[in-house]
């Protein structure tokens, strides 16, 4: 009975032919509506597209599909420069011309603030565009994997399949299934060498590559992470021990590239791959690397949040400290500080910045980065954000005149929105990754606060994420 319901439920749907593309959902699929009005989210099309579409799941609202001839293209539809798209799962919008992207970016923010902030007469500032569109990204993490992604051509040919392995990225939905990269191009040339060199050396040496349905092999995962100035960190990450293997390929990296600053690993025997409760070891070098801002710097380590646009992150933090327009008089809050970047920003423009973080690690590293950049005005705590605007928190560190939050993609728990609104400082600068949930906690601050100025600032080409900062200001 159960495979007689699925085989119902999976029935093959008719093509759609001739379907015009006229707008795109924050998971950066086109977005149509069929003849008889159902909404359908395709993957592969952009508005202004004329697509024939391939039904793939048909759901309680609205269908699924796929992209499986152009009919008429989009006046925004470029080349994709990378052979990877559209398996690989990342840069979903390689295809559209970044003019294009920037201004589904500011429409997205500028629809989240209206439909779900409820948020009328705006101003909304033109979005901030990167200059540098490709190899911008300072951090990716790869899979090692004994079940490699075939291709349908693969599957189909006449030629034996040799070898299974990959280095790369998880084909979206499959948990198991990894897709082989040979060049990424958000990432910098030389990692992209130093991953291939690494999946060469473990083939040629036959490492086990490890396989997630048996749990077993010994090449886990790679980190690779480099900083403006040219500083790289590699970290490998081992299933289990094997001194005489792990020895040798480590040995090789840093024989054959010299330009590693920082080379670690990790025996990781657990059955996720994350790091954040795994020792690390140095195997030479330095444990960190070093990233600079302006006249800051800051260590960055394995387990560390940095944005991993640098460049882009500098003008993000100009433009938020230039619409905060800090007095030297203020006391301001940086909440979700992580390695304490913005508050060291800021720093210098007001009397005393406190900044909060649930992270004990974190916080330790911003402490230490803030005494190597010489700044005596800014004071970092650990605190759940929800309880830490305590009376006696409050009347140790001043009333804050300005608060600046930059919060994870899931936005600001509703009681953090409610201690905001008691402590009621002047100002607020609201930096997000995700406008949906600024939005929403927009909506929740609106009675008290009107919102000045709205800012978006691109930090992700090829992908639909955008950055946004809000300035509101406490009505009177």
């Amino acid at each position: 009975n159960v495979y007689f319901c699925a085989m119902r439920r999976n029935k093959p749907q008719p093509p759609i032919e001739k379907l015009t593309i006229d707008g795109i959902a924050q998971t950066g699929t086109g977005v149509g509506r069929t003849p008889d009005g159902q909404v359908i989210f395709v993957k592969g099309a952009i508005p202004g597209d004329i697509v024939s579409v391939t039904v793939q799941k048909k759901r309680r609202r609205h269908l699924e599909g796929k992209v499986s001839n152009i009919i008429k293209a989009s006046p925004d539809r470029i080349e994709a420069v990378c052979d990877h798209f559209g398996v690989c799962g990342g840069c979903s919008w390689q295809h559209m011309s970044y003019e294009a992207q920037l201004r589904h970016k500011q429409t997205e923010v500028n629809e989240a603030l209206a439909r779900i902030g409820g948020l009328e007469n705006v101003n909304y500032a033109p979005i901030i565009g990167c200059e540098e569109t490709f190899a911008y990204r300072n951090k990716m993490e790869f899979s090692f994997s004994a079940r490699r992604w075939l291709s349908f051509e693969e599957i189909n040919g006449d030629n034996k399949i040799e070898d299974r392995t990959a280095l790369g990225f998880h084909i979206p939905g499959m948990w198991d299934k990894i897709v082989d990269i040979e060049h990424c191009h958000i990432q910098p040339d030389l990692p992209n060498k130093i991953r291939n060199e690494i999946r060469n050396y473990a083939r040629e040496h036959k490492l086990s590559f490890y396989d997630p349905r048996k749990q077993k092999g010994f090449l886990r995962s790679l980190m690779l992470r480099t900083t403006l100035s040219g500083e790289l960190m590699v970290v490998m990450q081992f299933f289990h021990e094997d001194k005489v293997a792990q020895t040798g390929l480590l040995t090789y990296l840093k024989e054959t590239f010299p330009e590693i600053t920082s080379l670690q690993y990790i025996i990781n025997e657990k059955g996720n791959d994350t790091i954040y409760d795994q020792e690390i070891h140095c195997f030479s070098g330095t444990a960190y690397i070093t990233e600079k801002m302006g006249d800051l710097s800051f260590r960055i380590t394995p387990k560390a949040f940095y944005q991993t646009n640098p460049a882009q992150a500098e003008v993000l933090y100009a433009k938020a400290l230039a619409m905060a327009q800090l007095k030297p008089t203020d006391v301001v809050y940086d909440l979700y500080t992580g390695l304490g970047t913005i508050a060291q920003y800021v720093a210098h423009a007001c009397k005393k910045v406190v900044g909060v973080e649930s992270v004990p690690d974190a916080i330790v590293a911003a402490k230490e980065n803030a005494k190597r950049n010489k700044i005596d005005n800014a004071t970092f705590k650990v605190g759940d954000m929800r309880k830490v605007f305590t009376d006696g928190f409050v009347k140790r560190y001043k009333t804050p005149d300005v608060i600046i939050t930059d919060p994870p993609r899931d936005g600001m728990h509703k009681d953090v929105v409610e201690q905001l609104l008691e402590v009621s400082p002047s100002k607020i600068l609201y930096i997000s990754c995700n406008p949906s949930t600024q939005a929403r906690d927009l909506a929740m601050l609106k009675a008290a606060y009107k919102v000045e100025l709205s800012q978006a600032v691109d930090m992700f080409p090829h992908t639909q994420h955008v950055e946004n900062i809000v300035l509101l200001s406490k009505r009177l």
